[in-house]
């Protein structure tokens, strides 16, 4: 049976698949978990971002937390490479750290704070400050890492971030998600706050890729794993939109083989609730996670959706999801 992990902006929430129902198990409620990322080379070790709390490690699939004692507390995002398990962490204010010993230990990767861009990096929000929204090592690569600022730009390192290339050309300034196919080696995706991109130089340059959408304010981006011409953003009209606690005006698009963008339904609420802010694509099924904490699935590449039946613990949102492991059909 599958399982998904989630953070809820409150907590943790695993999610055993049984049957025709998902057990839903929360923890560590109340410390303000916002970002996760499992280690693909142990699907019991999960990691944990917390607004104020640092990071937290499991190695029990969730069971017990340890402190990883980041030098950092507030944690915006993380990630476990594929190609050599280092550990990566990006925080508020703008700083990157990195583990080769499971969060164990952390260095900081000094040289992404020496572009000289960043001068300029300001969120919204709070304009005296940034941080590291998403970070997104090549799964081909282990010296390749693309590192999204909100809101400052998409920088790129090709030697383990002991060196970054400033924002790349043609990607959105306004990083919010990143990913790379896991097959196809150079294809790189990211949505952000102005619509979204792609590159096939391994995040060199980008493309933009825009057509076919009624709304440019782009959140959650994820890939088919059997496809790199097939992939899948939600977009809002605007951050207030998006963000607010009215009418997200939200969609879920998907494209085809470079064709326009395509708005999908299928079953889905419309208009939808709440704004989608993760989406995971993996082994034929496609998920979706909104801000009000329903999940929904499409197990036909985003024809058709159905509820997915939640039992046990409640979520309150879903502000971002990962898998244990690649899931099968």
């Amino acid at each position: 049976m599958a399982r998904l992990y989630a953070a809820t902006g409150d907590g943790l929430a695993r999610l055993d698949e049984a049957g025709e129902a998902w057990a839903v198990e929360l923890a560590l409620s109340g410390s303000g978990a916002q970002c996760l990322a499992v280690d693909p080379a142990d699907p019991d070790t999960v990691f944990v971002g917390l607004r104020e709390g640092g990071v937290r490690r499991s190695v029990d699939g969730g069971r017990s937390w340890i402190d990883c004692e980041l030098p950092e507390p507030a944690v915006f995002s993380l990630a476990v490479s594929a190609a050599d398990g280092a550990v990566y962490a990006g925080t508020e204010p703008s700083r990157l750290f990195r583990s080769d010993d499971k969060g164990e230990s952390w260095r900081e990767l000094k040289a992404l704070l020496e572009l000289p861009s960043r001068p300029r990096w300001s969120f919204p929000p709070r304009p005296w400050t940034s941080h590291v929204r998403w970070i997104a090592p090549s799964p081909h690569d282990a010296d390749l890492l693309l590192v999204g600022i909100e809101l400052g730009g998409l920088m790129r390192s090709s030697d383990g971030g002991q060196s970054w290339q400033d924002h790349r050309p043609g990607a959105q300034p306004d990083v919010h998600s990143l990913a790379w196919h896991p097959r196809a080696r150079g294809r790189a995706y990211e949505a952000g706050g102005g619509g979204a991109a792609f590159s096939a130089d391994a995040g060199e340059t980008w493309q933009p890729a825009d057509e076919g959408r009624d709304r440019h304010y782009t959140w959650s981006v994820t890939v088919d794993p059997d496809d790199p011409e097939r992939w899948y953003v939600s977009a809002s009209t605007g951050p207030y939109a998006a963000h607010g606690r009215g009418d997200p005006q939200a969609r879920i698009f998907r494209r085809r083989d470079g064709e326009p963008w395509q708005p999908l339904t299928g079953g889905l609420p419309e208009p939808l609730p709440a704004m989608p802010y993760a989406l995971l694509a993996t082994g034929g099924r496609l998920f979706a996670g909104l801000a009000n904490g329903q999940l929904w699935e499409s197990r036909d590449r985003g024809g058709s959706w159905t509820a997915m039946r939640l039992e046990g613990d409640m979520l309150v949102a879903v502000l971002a999801l990962a898998p244990d492991r690649v899931i099968r059909t």
